[in-house]
């Protein structure tokens, strides 16, 4: 074999090595759970062809994104521009966007639709680790809540604005949680919340009219009418609790295959997948996320800047969001929001942009980790009320 072959199996090789298996095969796994609950509830589903597709355009996806050297993201111009690109997207949605079920969340291409919200929530990520990353010491000043509140505010209000209130409230929880790590000051923090618990008491006390007061306790309490806006929601729970221990077996789940259950292979797959292999099987796919989120945040500990630190736990936030979101409402304790399971529920966009991610964690592993062991001896320095040490960008 010649040299530069050698040199190019090598190379190959390495970046094999470097593939969080655990991190990968848990994924894999997690999609493969939610084809095979698509698979079982009509005898030719037209779903399951095409998440095929999706889930093996994913992996390739995964694999390509594991390969690349992700420090130019460091960059203040490269995050500022991809900020700019997903606001521009996200207002072009208002005169170009596809109206499904009341909300214009979606370019349709014909052969493929596309929610920039999806994206909108990786760049989010991202522009909150770069702003968190270069300010340690200051990190407890008031001002730190209110800009980085700014900035998850824009995109908040164009989602909200859609109207896709589940995507908004991820958006939400994305800067909150990642306020939480990065160590600003929960004093500050709790002034905040107090006033924008106030704000929402005047609003609804002297400015919302009735019916609009009544939409929200619809939302809130969608069991109340569960011949209309509960319906979901009862089926989800009828479904779930109707699964007992050990399931009613593959092909066997009687409210998504009688087609009770509305959004089966998305907004509820959690629910049809529980009917069919009952609390066990749930407990396992829980454990399966378990593995996922804990691989997440063992690699974005071992990064190389708080930067990449960061941005793993922002990650890690935005799939605990999802899941715990949508076990909720599956099982009556939340609002029916509309929130997919990540890896799970069917879907194209949501699927690449989350196996992008993964790929986007385990390239940065890959320089982070030595670039990590040089920095063991450097001086420690707490972001204020966090662990996270010193690392600059």
């Amino acid at each position: 074999m010649s040299r530069p072959a050698e040199n190019a199996l090598s190379f190959f090789q390495s970046l094999i090595r470097n593939i969080d298996w655990l991190l990968f095969g848990s994924a894999v796994l997690i999609s493969l759970a939610g084809l095979v609950t698509m698979n079982s509830f009509v005898g030719e589903s037209p779903f399951v062809s095409r998440q095929v597709v999706w889930i093996a355009l994913a992996v390739v996806v995964y694999f390509i994104c594991s390969f690349i050297d992700f420090r130019f993201l460091r960059r203040t111009g490269v995050i500022v521009g991809l900020f700019a690109v997903i606001c521009s997207v996200l207002l072009l949605l208002f005169g170009l966007g596809q109206v499904t079920r009341g909300v214009q969340s979606w370019f349709d291409f014909g052969f493929f639709s596309f929610q920039p919200s999806d994206m909108a929530k990786i760049i989010l990520i991202l522009l909150l680790s770069k702003y968190f990353s270069r300010r340690h010491v200051e990190i407890a000043h008031i001002r730190h809540i209110l800009i980085s509140g700014f900035y998850s505010m824009i995109l908040f209000t164009l989602i909200l604005l859609q109207p896709d209130f589940g995507s908004a409230i991820v958006i939400f929880m994305i800067w909150f949680g990642m306020i939480m790590v990065s160590g600003i000051s929960k004093k500050h923090l709790l002034a905040v919340f107090c006033v924008g618990l106030i704000s929402v008491l005047l609003l609804w006390s002297f400015v919302f009219q009735d019916y609009q007061k009544q939409r929200i306790l619809s939302f809130i309490y969608p069991l109340a009418d569960i011949q209309g806006a509960g319906y979901n929601a009862y089926q989800s729970m009828v479904a779930v609790g109707s699964g007992e221990l050990l399931g009613k077996g593959i092909g066997y789940g009687t409210q998504s295959k009688l087609l009770f259950l509305p959004e089966f292979q998305t907004d509820f797959i959690f629910a049809a997948f529980a009917e069919e292999w009952g609390f066990v099987g749930s407990i396992i796919l829980i454990g399966l996320f378990s593995v996922l989120i804990w691989r997440i945040i063992s690699n974005a500990m071992r990064g190389a800047t708080n930067f990449e630190t960061l941005f793993g736990l922002g990650v890690s936030i935005l799939f605990m969001t999802h899941l715990v979101i949508n076990i909720g409402m599956n099982v009556g304790l939340l609002p029916v929001t509309g929130i997919t399971v990540p890896f799970m529920s069917y879907g194209g966009s949501h699927l690449l942009v989350e196996f992008a991610t993964l790929g986007i964690i385990t390239g940065m592993a890959r320089y982070g980790r030595p670039a990590h062991k040089e920095m063991v001896g450097n001086e420690i320095v707490g972001i204020h009320n966090a662990t996270l040490p010193r690392r600059d960008i």
